[in-house]
């Protein structure tokens, strides 16, 4: 499990038309962890829902930075964050984990769509101070939805920073094929954003003739085959440093029946969109439904499973506890 760490809310304001930037400082005055670009921390908010936000801005010693987008289907974290959150209160947060983490290369494409932009935000400013040559290519509904705005307008000295907006016909759908670039060994992306958004992005740079492992994402939204625990056939699950197993029904996930059965399991998201609960796979075939994991980690030979969400193809699925 992650450490977990008391900050406390110095501030609050907005960014754009539906986010709010939260400024959380260590609640006994100490150095917070460090960081890097595309690093994350759980927050466990008082209404007892845990959420994942990427850290953004400059890398700060007492001091991290959030940015959450008020979502219309909110199930309870944005919509507490928003309406609720005030400055002075403290919350329990985890130390960062890094899952997006930025790669060295000669060049660096960043493509983020709505709140999406705050990880890429932090890269930027990251590749800034490297001199690496950056491209930011922002999309959002129209102006004022976007965060950052006035911090990303300001001249780079390495980098070049372009605002799509939908309104305005610049969607990725019309856009994308121009704005990618020929396929160069030297250049990666990193991509963040609605799903949609970043398959949009992953097959039209394929199509150009990139290499998948050039192209890399995150997302904090699991894909629909993520939440569908309560279908698939039963299989048993054993641990590989005793050799118990237990059933896996059809309604219930890896973990749930591990923690049932008293094994103790990092879970976080409970979506398979945070890496917490990944596991080194023994034996057998995993049925893959989180979306940390990139196409090539989970068909790799050593693997490893989210116990919140995957399920498995083989009728025994051997794991690393």
């Amino acid at each position: 499990m992650s450490e977990m760490l008391s900050v406390m809310v110095e501030g609050l304001w907005r960014q754009g038309d539906k986010s709010l930037a939260v400024r959380l400082v260590s609640a006994n005055g100490e150095t917070l962890p460090d960081w890097q670009p595309g690093a994350h921390i759980d927050v466990h908010l008082p209404c007892g829902i845990v959420r994942q936000y990427s850290l953004t801005g400059q890398r700060e010693e007492k001091r991290y930075l959030i940015c959450v987008a008020r979502e219309a289907q909110s199930r309870g974290g944005s919509r507490y964050i928003h309406e609720t959150l005030r400055p002075g209160q403290t919350l329990l947060i985890s130390s960062p984990r890094n899952l997006f983490p930025l790669q060295e290369a000669q060049h660096v494409l960043l493509l983020a769509a709505g709140i999406g932009i705050t990880p890429l935000y932090a890269m930027a400013l990251h590749l800034e101070a490297s001199e690496t040559p950056f491209t930011l290519h922002y999309y959002v509904k129209h102006p004022g939805s976007a965060a950052f705005l006035q911090a990303l307008s300001r001249p780079f000295r390495y980098g070049t920073y372009v605002l799509h907006s939908s309104r305005d016909g610049q969607s990725p759908r019309t856009t994308l094929m121009e704005v990618l670039p020929p396929p160069d060994g030297g250049l990666h992306a990193y991509v963040c954003g609605p799903e949609g958004f970043m398959a949009q992005v992953r097959d039209a740079g394929v199509s150009l003739g990139w290499s998948e492992t050039q192209i890399h994402s995150e997302a904090f939204q699991p894909v629909s085959s993520c939440s569908g625990s309560d279908n698939g056939d039963v299989f048993t699950v054993t641990l590989s440093s005793t050799g118990e197993s237990w059933p896996v029904p059809a309604d219930k996930t890896i973990a749930q029946v591990l923690l049932a059965n008293g094994v103790a399991v990092p879970l976080s998201c409970e979506m398979g969109i945070c890496g917490a609960c990944l596991t080194p796979v023994i034996d057998g075939v995993v049925d893959h439904r989180d979306t940390v994991q990139s196409a090539a980690e989970k068909a790799a030979a050593d693997q490893q499973v989210a116990l919140c969400c995957s399920r498995s193809h083989s009728g025994e699925l051997v794991i690393g506890l």
